[in-house]
């Protein structure tokens, strides 16, 4: 008896017990009458191939977690401090190096100006830093300007601000990437050769890593994080020593450094320089968008972490640009030491262990500083996913409940554009800051009428807050744009649109479906009334051929066998063996002189549907396939091929259903025939 209620007989007279089996219970949990909750063993491969797949894929991605360790798998603050603000903390790494860069030319007085540039932009992030705390209370479920935007102003904007920030988050690897390569390279200038292979192995070190799930990443991310934070710290805290000290003077020029210009300093380079330096403020808002990931409760933690990023990402950013003009330094020429590499020099001396530790940290953290994306772009994807803007496979989360697809896309995408573009900073950065402006400002549009809105207690303050921040931002957007257009800011001009219409695109396609396989809540399902046929084309008689016939002659009565040949006498040997062998089901042979398959058999069902009486409903035709199932991946290269053809073909098809019949190969079928039948156990 296989499950239900059974007598044993106990070791002594009289003694009778029941045993209740369960047949399920090795993979499923009964939770009530036809409701079964599936164990891990039910998902489990049941091959040997399948089993060592499965094995290698713990080794590197860790065992599979269930959604009920979800909780597990949040984050801290100081774990999603290390990997939500990577991004904005390590751009303290480039920024100032962007503003130099372009005061330069205007001669070295010029570099004052930096020190207020640097100041302004603290000023901005201040005020966006205050805006997105309040996002991640009044928006807890994450998606942040997306989400925002989409409630508050319209979806079309809601789908702006979401192909601006997937534009951000794609261009936030490949410019943290290249960053840290630059880091390498002020301590090893061969790696310079090489940027591009050293740029795959650590986007698929950090794909992997992420694929791991979020407390894997934190705990892998959080030592060069913090170790950056302080080494940084050390420097601007030696730096404002000596500056406050009278001892801070002006270091010899590197060889290859930049040379100074003799352009006026006027209002547009200042401007320029601001749109430059801006990039410091990347990565702002991907806390935001992540608050479900953090532990209870989710918007305070969000909110608290948000400040400290602000905070950190000031001082470090501000410190490190009043250090480099202190000490009167200038970037280099491609190839050549960065400002923050010098910077770290003039700190702890040339060649000192905590230049090279500082040298290792910078780079670590700028190649982790891709790990917010790895986090912020999958969550945002998945949003889109579930609200019908993207394919809905990137709502799907692997084994260690991280959004798989969506970290693969990102990875793919990122490198082909780092490899494209040379791995060159300086000619990435012109595409970053134009999505990062354009989502705060919608962002911050979008909390002024949620505040208007909800008008809840304190909303007068941060109504104001946010419009300060909309009008700020939105400055800074038309700066960045005009600022950077020419460089290559028109290519996120141009795809921000292009995203956006793919979107629009996918949800009517997912509106369409829906619509068309709606039934109305009041509609009672009766038994069919649709008459039905079945056509089952064979390439021969074999058992996989006889099995698929079993499987039409089990949906209907009307069962009829197709042969397509281009031999005629193959065709006629074929139906003389087939009366014979299955008397009851027709044959019909349809004879293909230019060796076609799909087609003919196409043409015939048409033919089928032609010959029906008009003032009938048209019936439902099965069609059949059967299928050899291999044994070996190898061998099943060989066979199916002409099936894979017709299923495509038919797929689709009006009053049509595919229907596959896999055939497995059974060594003990020719033995099984010849033993006796086994008696069943009486129940």
């Amino acid at each position: 008896m296989i499950g239900g209620r059974r007598p044993i007989q106990g070791r002594k007279a009289g003694d009778r017990r029941v045993r209740v089996e369960r047949p399920h219970a090795p993979y499923f949990r009964y939770l009530g009458s036809g409701n079964l909750r599936a164990r891990q063993a039910a998902s489990e491969p049941r091959t040997a191939r399948g089993r060592a797949v499965a094995r290698v894929r713990a080794a590197v991605f860790g065992r599979p977690l269930s959604t009920d360790e979800e909780m597990g798998e949040r984050l801290s603050k100081r774990k999603a401090l290390a990997i939500f603000s990577s991004d904005a903390i390590s751009s303290s790494a480039y920024a100032t190096e962007e503003i130099l860069r372009v005061l330069l030319v205007a001669g070295a007085g010029a570099l004052l100006v930096s020190i207020e540039v640097a100041a302004a932009i603290a000023v901005l992030l201040t005020v966006v830093s205050v805006s997105y705390r309040q996002v991640c209370r009044a928006y807890p479920d994450g998606g942040g300007a997306y989400k925002v935007a989409r409630t508050n102003l319209a979806p079309l904007f809601g789908l702006i601000a979401a192909a601006a920030l997937l534009i951000d988050y794609v261009m936030t690897v490949a410019v943290s990437t290249a960053a840290a390569i630059t880091q390498i390279q002020s301590v090893i200038p061969a790696a310079y050769e090489v940027r591009i292979e050293i740029a795959a192995v650590s986007i698929a070190l950090i794909t992997v890593a992420n694929l791991r799930g979020l407390r894997e990443s934190g705990n892998i991310f959080a030592v060069p994080t913090y170790l950056f934070v302080g080494l940084a710290l050390a420097i601007v805290g030696i730096g404002a020593f000596r500056i406050a000290t009278g001892t801070a003077t002006p270091v010899e020029a590197m060889a290859d450094a930049v040379p100074f210009g003799t352009e006026s300093l006027g209002i547009l380079l200042i401007l320029k320089a601001f749109a430059g330096g801006s990039v410091a403020l990347t990565g702002v808002e991907a806390i935001a968008n992540g608050v479900p990931a953090f532990k209870p409760p989710e918007a305070k933690n969000a909110a608290n972490t948000m400040t400290a990023m602000a905070i950190l990402l000031a001082i470090l950013f501000v410190g490190l640009t009043v250090v480099a003009v202190a000490f009167g330094l200038r970037p280099t020429e491609e190839g050549g030491a960065s400002i923050v590499a010098l910077v770290a020099i003039t700190a702890f001396g040339e060649g000192s262990p905590l230049f090279y530790t500082f040298a290792a940290s910078t780079a670590l953290i700028l190649f982790l500083a891709a790990n917010t994306s790895f986090n912020a772009f999958p969550r945002l994807a998945a949003i889109l996913a579930e609200d019908g803007y993207m394919p809905r496979q990137f709502s799907f989360r692997g084994d260690r409940l991280a959004y798989s697809w969506g970290i693969v896309l990102l990875a793919a995408v990122a490198f082909l554009i780092l490899w494209a573009f040379g791995g060159d900073t300086h000619a990435l950065i012109p595409l970053y800051s134009v999505g990062v402006f354009l989502c705060f400002t919608l962002s911050q549009g979008g909390m002024v009428r949620h505040w208007l809105r909800v008008r809840e207690p304190g909303w007068r303050w941060r109504l104001g807050v946010n419009a300060a921040g909309g009008v700020l931002t939105g400055v800074v957007l038309g700066i960045v744009v005009f600022e950077k257009f020419a460089d290559g800011a028109y290519l996120v001009v141009i795809l921000v649109p292009i995203l956006v219409a793919m979107m629009l695109f996918i949800h009517q396609q997912y509106d369409r479906s829906t619509r068309a396989l709606a039934i109305k809540p009041d509609h009672v399902v009766q038994a069919p009334v649709r008459e039905e046929r079945v056509v089952v084309p064979i390439p021969g008689i074999n058992r996989a051929a006889i099995q698929a016939i079993n499987v039409g002659r089990s949906i209907d009565r009307d069962v009829r066998a197709v042969y397509i040949s281009d031999n005629a006498e193959d065709a006629a040997e074929l139906r003389a063996a087939f009366e014979r062998q299955v008397p009851d089901v027709p044959l019909v042979v349809v004879e293909s002189p230019y060796r076609a398959l799909a087609g003919p058999l196409l043409a015939y069902l048409d033919v089928l549907d032609l010959a029906w009486p008009p003032d009938k409903p048209r019936p439902v035709t099965f069609v059949v396939i059967p299928e050899y199932v291999a044994r070996s991946w190898w061998e099943r290269l060989l066979y199916n091929q002409s099936a894979k053809r017709l299923r495509t073909t038919l797929l689709g098809r009006a009053h049509t259903v595919v229907v596959n019949v896999p055939y497995r190969r059974d060594d003990e079928i020719d033995t099984a025939e010849k033993r006796p039948p086994v008696e069943p156990p009486a129940a």
